[in-house]
């Protein structure tokens, strides 16, 4: 017990340490003198001018007080929308505007449908029969949600899949330890969940908007059309190569304390047939979800649903749960604000970055120390760039500010368009290093298993992985599937 006081107060004093340390790096950056123009590769310069140093300096502060938990995450957003406003970075209609942008709303609609699949008892349903098929060791377990995990992403937004994931993972959580403690299993269950909706999303263009967005981007630059099919060709075995390759990693790092739960089949079995008969709210549930769902997926193929918008759609469902009376106004109370939060902040400094013209300084910055790089090089070096943009700031937003530039380098280096737009998207949706960088990273934040701390620390080796599999990808993969990767240099 006496070690406790020693504890909090070394727990104080390292607050307090990064809270001053978030604020130095605030205004070290903002009150500096200006920073060198960037110079991209047609010689056109861009001016990093005060609002976008000050975009910069309020995404110092936001890094370091998500990472290190300073104030709760939410609170951490709310300071990035004030300081906006305060420095007269951006108005305070647009900085705060961000916070409901429609991005926020659909996380918001995503995590209702999982409140709802806990409510009706879906949840139960479908964790006891998936423990009944997988058994009882706990490294099949693991591969069984993220498999599961994966596949629902080739149908569905990830967000969406991780909002419905994440109450069948709690339930599991539930039979495996006694309380709600931290375990290595707990830990290694929802990270993984997050990482490998991320890796699924890749597939199809049904699993995030960031896919269907740069190949619309790509053939405005390059006037070639990827198809639908094409993408899911090229990205499927990278997809699923990482889902498996997470498996081995999360074994390794997040090893289960126990290696198998005895009696867990039999228990599983025997729960779900105390469930009994399905129910109508469960059946009127499911249709709902499955309505919204086919909804959104067949906006990419019926043009006369192209107009509807998906957060609308999604929204569409929290109502009918309401006016069909399966949730009520205590269930809104019960809404994780603090995740909402964090992704509204994530959105408004996002934009912030955009809109200042800070994150374009930063990726013409950034490209230009590859331009005399081997064709390799170049690739990883725009796919890393990407990877850790898409930690701060809207993935397609990463790609968008870097893209342009690297097509403009990449003829010179001999390196063809095609693996550029890949190996972007790619890293772009497995964002493995904040909470910020996908929805389903701060929905397992939400299980409590896990600090923001631990989560950048297991996202440094995982990054580290990815880069290593995109490597893989361009030199041996894709071009054994007949993928593009060089051109005579002009």
């Amino acid at each position: 017990m006496a070690d406790a006081p020693a504890t909090k107060s070394f727990a104080q004093y390292r607050r307090l340490f990064f809270m001053l340390l978030g604020m130095a790096l605030f205004a070290f950056i903002y009150y500096c003198p200006p920073w060198p123009d960037a110079i991209d590769p047609l010689g056109e310069h861009f001016v990093l001018s005060k609002e976008a140093k000050g975009a910069l300096a309020v995404f110092a502060l936001a890094a370091t007080w998500w990472v290190f938990e300073v104030v709760p995450i939410g609170v951490t957003s709310i300071t990035i929308g004030t300081l906006q406003a305060l420095f007269m970075i951006r108005s305070a209609s647009s900085a705060f505007k961000d916070f409901m942008d429609p991005s926020v709303l659909f996380i918001f609609g995503s995590i209702v449908i999982g409140m709802v699949f806990t409510k009706t008892g879906l949840t139960k349903r479908l964790a006891y029969k998936m423990l009944a098929i997988v058994g009882e060791r706990t490294s099949m377990i693991y591969l069984g949600c993220f498999v599961m995990t994966a596949a629902l992403t080739h149908l569905m937004a990830h967000t969406a899949v991780a909002a419905t994931m994440f109450p069948l993972l709690m339930a599991i959580n539930s039979l495996y330890a006694d309380d709600d403690s931290p375990t290595k299993f707990g830990k290694g269950m929802f990270i993984g969940m997050a990482y490998v909706a991320g890796a699924g999303s890749i597939i199809t263009l049904l699993g995030a908007a960031r896919g269907a967005v740069a190949l619309g981007f790509y053939k405005d630059i390059m006037d070639v059309e990827i198809s639908f099919f094409t993408l899911s060709m090229y990205m499927f075995p990278i997809g699923w190569l990482m889902v498996f390759l997470l498996w081995g990693f999360f074994m390794i790092i997040c090893r289960p304390e126990k290696s198998r739960i005895e009696g867990l089949k039999e228990r599983s079995k025997r729960m779900y047939k105390e469930l009994g008969a399905w129910t109508g709210r469960e059946l009127l549930t499911l249709a709902v979800v499955f309505a919204t769902i086919l909804v959104i997926a067949l906006k990419n193929f019926i043009p006369a649903l192209d107009p509807l918008n998906k957060t609308a759609i999604m929204l569409c469902s929290t109502i009918a749960f309401f006016l069909l009376n399966i949730l009520d106004i205590e269930d809104l109370e019960e809404i994780p604000w603090n995740i909402i939060l964090l992704f509204a902040g994530a959105m408004s400094i996002g934009f912030c970055l955009w809109e200042t013209g800070a994150a374009k300084w930063l990726a013409v910055n950034w490209l230009q120390l590859f331009k005399d790089a081997p064709g390799i090089v170049f690739i990883l070096g725009m796919a890393f760039f990407v990877m850790i943009m898409t930690n701060f700031i809207m993935n397609v937003a990463a790609i968008a500010i870097s893209l342009p530039v690297a097509l403009v380098i990449a003829p010179y280096l001999g390196v063809a368009g095609e693996v550029i737009l890949f190996s972007s998207l790619v890293t772009a949706g497995m964002p493995f290093l904040l909470l910020v960088g996908a929805a389903p990273n701060a929905i397992a934040y939400n299980s409590k298993q896990f600090t923001t701390g631990e989560f950048v620390m297991y996202g440094i080796p995982a990054s580290i992985l990815l880069m290593v599999v995109v490597w893989l990808a361009v030199t041996v993969i894709w071009p054994l599937m007949g993928m593009t990767i060089t051109v005579p240099v002009p």
